[in-house]
């Protein structure tokens, strides 16, 4: 029981990397964006990132959905932490 636990702990924490890994080369390129001439390095890192998260989430899953399940948790939270983070400025119109 406790290991069955452990082991979904640790894929929740893995998820959290995973996500956090993502969604900080996700905002690096956004910000290149502007300055970038050419979209193809933008696209090959996005194709980078997707792989990355990919392969991480099946590894982390080893064929047991419940694994999945917490690395997505673990990956949508740090979603949420960064989009509070590095969210859209809202400037007053005044």
């Amino acid at each position: 029981m406790w290991s069955q636990a452990l082991i979904l702990i640790a894929a929740f924490l893995a998820g959290i990397a995973l996500g956090g890994f993502y969604f900080w080369a996700l905002w690096r390129s956004v910000r290149k964006l502007a300055k970038e001439q050419r979209a193809q390095s933008i696209m090959l890192g996005y194709f980078f990132r997707l792989g990355v998260v990919l392969a991480g989430f099946f590894l982390i899953m080893d064929g047991q959905w419940e694994r999945l399940v917490s690395a997505l948790l673990g990956f949508l939270l740090i979603r949420g932490i960064m989009v509070r983070k590095w969210g859209p400025v809202t400037r007053s119109a005044g």
